[in-house]
């Protein structure tokens, strides 16, 4: 079997800074076209960088990977690494600089809100046209426009134009189009990140379904746990170049640990309070049997160093749990149970944390030490945010993802806490 998108060699530069070329009128065009010969035979404009020169970087650089029919491939990697320039080569919005890209059917993308959609048509005028785009008939069309217009929810609203559409309504109209007409190759960038809960619901539902149809998906995103869930391999794109292709779960966790460095006492570089209170945090880790992965409603644990130059008693640990995805705070506390450190010695802190009811994905944890925050101000002696990163994984195994959506996701209230110390 041959694979439905072949990739070799893809390589993408842009210019980075220099003068933009100011648009000409059409007199000013043949006045050029006239003159430029003339400026030849006269020596100018010799030896100099031409206008709009500038830095050049490599957004993609030797890009190399096949996918077969039907598969469901996720593409990571950090913001910057090369991922949408990749998704635009691939929906043929942009051209490579190098390389060729294969493609052996329609393509259908949705790579941000209202992609494709012409302001001044109504809904119903742009799924017509998104339709012709894809080369399917009018009665293909007509066949889908109901299930379409359902799916988005914009009934009432199908004959307004979409410039006057909410961003709600139109990224569930763009979803709706792009995955009812059913291309045999749809791509995805990020539409989970927009939208409330029970519009992703149905998303994840929907592109189940696709794959399930025997459809190719190439879907990118920041929620690790969808990733995980919907896609059978991964591409971690890191640089503008592809650093690793191979099982979901296997990808994602390599790319989380390099993300965050996994743990250990690098932190340095996160700290972000610096007292001079001589109380300090050293090691940060999870104490997972299954590393970086935390299996949904289940207790969170992590194992923390803390060492002090001076006699300290009385302290407690803040934290505060952030998603990948947005970078904001899902939840927060501080311990109930109180905690000394001896001048010149170091104490290991057993932290487990139950009842976050996070949503599978991606998160990062931040802590504190102090005291206080129980009925009065907290005093902070050393911060450290950025580590360590876990993924919340799925209810279970099933590749049905709806089968996996949970009532209480999003729900953060850390029932219970418990702070223990060990031997260092």
């Amino acid at each position: 079997m041959r694979p439905i998108i072949k990739v070799e060699g893809l390589g993408k530069e842009y210019r980075v800074g220099g003068a933009q070329a100011a648009y000409s009128t059409l007199r000013e065009a043949v006045s050029d076209a006239v003159m430029r010969p003339l400026g030849r035979l006269r020596g100018r404009g010799e030896g100099g960088p031409a206008r709009g020169d500038g830095d050049r970087f490599w957004a993609l650089k030797d890009v190399t990977f096949d996918v077969m029919p039907g598969e469901v491939v996720g593409i990571v990697g950090r913001n910057g690494a090369g991922k949408s320039t990749l998704l635009k080569i691939l929906s043929r919005i942009t051209e490579p600089s190098e390389g060729r890209v294969e493609l052996y059917g329609r393509v259908g993308s949705l790579l941000e809100v209202g992609t494709g959609f012409h302001p001044e048509l109504t809904g119903r005028e742009n799924i017509f046209l998104n339709g012709a785009i894809l080369g399917m008939r009018k009665a293909e069309i007509e066949r889908k426009f109901d299930e379409i217009v359902r799916f988005a929810e914009i009934e009432r609203f199908i004959d307004t134009p979409v410039k006057r559409y909410s961003s709600g309504m139109y990224v569930r109209l763009a979803f709706a189009v792009a995955a009812h007409l059913e291309p045999e190759i749809l791509i995805v960038d990020e539409v989970l990140a927009v939208g409330d809960a029970a519009f992703q619901k149905k998303c994840l539902g929907k592109m189940g379904e696709v794959a399930r149809g025997g459809r190719t998906v190439l879907f990118v995103s920041h929620n690790m746990g969808a990733v995980n869930q919907l896609c059978t391999r991964a591409v971690h794109v890191a640089g503008g170049r592809v650093k690793d292709i191979g099982p979901t779960r296997q990808v994602v966790t390599d790319y989380l640990s390099e993300l965050f460095r996994g743990g250990g006492e690098d932190l340095e570089e996160l700290r972000q309070l610096r007292t001079g209170a001589g109380v300090r945090f050293r090691r940060i880790e999870l104490a997972s049997a299954d590393g970086a992965t935390v299996p949904f409603d289940r207790p969170v644990e992590y194992l923390l160093d803390v060492e002090s130059d001076v006699d300290m008693e009385g302290l407690s640990i803040g934290s505060t749990v952030f998603s990948v995805t947005t970078g904001h705070s899902v939840g927060s506390l501080i311990t109930r149970e109180k905690f000394d450190v001896e001048a010149g010695r170091r104490v290991r802190l057993r932290l487990r944390v139950s009842g976050a009811n996070l949503a599978p994905g991606s998160y990062y944890a931040g802590f504190s030490i102090g005291r206080g925050g129980d009925a009065g101000a907290r005093t902070d002696f050393d911060a450290v945010v950025g580590r360590p990163a876990f993924q919340v994984l799925p209810l279970s195994d099933e590749s049905d993802p709806v089968a996996n959506w949970h009532p209480s996701w999003g729900d953060v209230v850390f029932r219970d806490t418990q702070l223990s110390v060990e031997e260092a």
